[in-house]
Parts: structure tokens; sequence; C-alpha cells
């Protein structure tokens, strides 16, 4: 890989990363509640695809995002699995991600991420654990009942769910892995299920190395050097 490419690379996982799994994780707000957690049913080759429309600016802007479970493994005695995650924005870019969850306490254990066009990184274990369990304040959910959903992919009987605290309001299935979540809608965005994926493929190729973050930090520091001037 050239010093351009490798440049791109270091600059898109901190740029990417972030929001990526805020977003990942936004979508699973919905999971943090006592009860729904029993939505979580992961089943690798399974998973769903969604499409998120978020308001800003006084625009609309929308992504695609996918999410399945692609493998399993023991993490401390625990059942682990690994989540996939591919977003699409606005602008057809794609970032391709994986992480290692624990089901017991939905924690964060590993993180892959992969830019467009770019060899797969591993994110150090201390920032991929950085990310707070999604378990966590999912007392501000309550399930108020059943309710019938149609979404692009289909109609639902769903277990409705309120949050009080942030006006937000989810509708999971069983019938739609690995979280069960078939819409969702917030203040600024609402997320809906387009399709169900019975057969969810691995997408991260190639090596995958680890995440150097004083190259990184070398990298931008002489991208924010100023071009040579032409000589006259």
């Amino acid at each position: 890989m050239n010093g351009k490419s490798s440049r791109a690379t270091g600059v898109l996982v901190l740029a990417l990363a972030s929001p990526f799994l805020t977003r990942a994780q936004m979508g699973m707000d919905l999971f943090k509640k006592p009860s729904i957690t029993k939505a979580f049913h992961p089943l690798v080759g399974k998973g769903a695809e969604y499409e998120t429309t978020s308001k800003g600016n006084g625009e609309a802007k929308g992504h695609t995002m996918e999410m399945g479970i692609v493998g399993k493994e023991t993490v401390d005695g625990k059942d682990g699995y690994w989540l996939e995650f591919v977003s699409s924005d606005d602008k057809g870019q794609r970032v391709v991600g994986k992480s290692l969850l624990t089901a017991e306490d939905f924690q964060f254990h590993k993180m892959i991420i992969q830019p467009p066009g770019q060899e797969a990184v591993e994110l150090p274990t201390n920032m991929a654990r950085s990310r707070q369990p999604l378990g966590e304040g999912m007392n501000d959910w309550h399930s108020v009942g059943s309710e019938t959903v149609t979404v692009p992919a289909g109609t639902f009987i769903c277990e409705h769910w309120k949050n009080y605290k942030n006006g937000s309001e989810a509708w999971t299935s069983d019938k739609v892995a690995p979280f069960g979540m078939v819409k969702e809608v917030g203040k600024t965005s609402t997320m809906v299920l387009v399709k169900v994926i019975d057969n969810f493929p691995e997408r991260i190729s190639g090596p995958v190395k680890q995440f150097d973050m004083q190259q990184m930090m070398r990298q931008q520091m002489q991208q924010r050097q100023p071009a040579p001037q032409p000589q006259p």
C-alpha cells in the first residue's frame, strides 16, 4: 500500500470509526432496556438492513446500514458474537466493520474497521472497550404493549417501546435478528427495517493490521505542512 493510501487509512479510521460506532449504538439505544434484551437473539448468518433518515440544518439526509452475526467465540467464559456492520451514507461512501460483543453484558471486546478500498484495521483493546456497554441506561425504555407495524421489509407484530426521557419510540420483533429492531423514531431521525437477511456475508477481506496511533499522528502532521510553492 502506497504512502497516500496509508495516510488515508489512518485518517479514515479515526474519522469514521467513532461516528460509525455511535450510529450503530444509536440504533442500539433501543436495546438498552431490561426487558428488550430478550429481543437479542444472535444467530450466525442472520442479519438485517436498515434505512435511516436524519434531519439537520433544515434538510433530510439518509443512509443505509446492515447488521448481522458473522461468527461466534468464547470471551472470558462468555458467549461472544462477531457483529458486522456495513454503513453507506447519502454520498454512497461505505464502511465495513465488526465488533466482538458478549451477549451476557452487551460489552464490546474487539473492533475491526475497513474503510473503502483500504486494509482492515483492528483498534486497540482499550479503544474497543471504551464504548459503554449497551446495557447502560436501559431503564429509560418501557414496554407499552403490542402493535402491528408495516415497514419496507413487510408487516410485523411488534412490541412497542417508549423512552419518556428523550421522546424516542421503538418497535421490536423476534422475527428479526440480531437485535429485533423493526422501527425506531427519535426527535431528529427515523430508522426502518428494509430487509431481513438470511445469509449475511462476511465482508471484511484481506489481512487485518493493528492500528498505529503514532504513525497516524505523524501522517496528520505531514498533511498539515504547507505544500511547497512553485519556483518562479
